[in-house]
């Protein structure tokens, strides 16, 4: 029992530092001609195609775990979002506010919405200017050892929004039920509301 028990928490333990050694990896630039930020009321250069890349997630707030080491993101400042966008990365430090959603309707049911509860709230909401055609965008969180890869076709003379939506673990007390309390799975990618296969 004992060895099952330790080799599943050394896969576990691998499988985490493979992922956070890649976002390490991910959050260098090899190259910056790719896309630039653009902030409120700045034009779109010329040449480049605008598209807003938007993303969020819950975590918990700082101190919910006491053992939990206090370096750690969560519910703190500065959480990191990395973008990778064809080898120019972009890391992205965002503050987050309290988000207090009840746990229970207004008839006393549990609700199902995974980010029902007391947490901290970041949302990455960036405006880019960037080249038409083919991209491969790398997407990481460091603080949750998170990362995802996938492809979006750019057109010359359209207008873009990336949308990463968080799809939360589940509980299994007493209910199983997404929430962010038990960390992130995966994201689904939308490109102008159409879902990234």
């Amino acid at each position: 029992m004992f060895v099952v028990v330790t080799a599943v928490i050394s896969m576990c333990l691998i499988g985490c530092g493979t992922s956070a050694k890649e976002i390490q990896m991910k959050s260098q630039s090899e190259r910056a001609d790719v896309f630039r930020e653009v902030k409120a009321g700045e034009p779109i250069p010329k040449g480049f195609v605008a598209m807003a890349i938007k993303a969020s997630i819950k975590t918990h707030s700082d101190g919910h775990y006491p053992l939990e080491p206090k370096e750690q993101f969560h519910g703190n400042p500065d959480y990191p979002f990395l973008v990778n966008i064809d080898g120019q990365a972009a890391m992205w430090k965002i503050n987050g506010s309290v988000d207090d959603t009840p746990l229970y309707d207004e008839n006393g049911k549990i609700r199902t919405d995974p980010e029902a509860g007391r947490g901290v709230k970041y949302i990455l909401d960036k405006k880019v200017g960037i080249t038409a055609g083919p991209h491969k965008i790398f997407f990481g969180l460091l603080a949750e050892g998170f990362s995802k890869e996938f492809e979006v076709p750019l057109r010359d003379g359209e207008i873009y929004v990336l949308e990463l939506k968080p799809v939360y673990q589940y509980t299994r007390h007493p209910y199983r039920i997404p929430s962010f309390l038990e960390g992130i799975k995966d994201y689904e990618v939308f490109l102008n509301g159409v879902l990234v296969q």
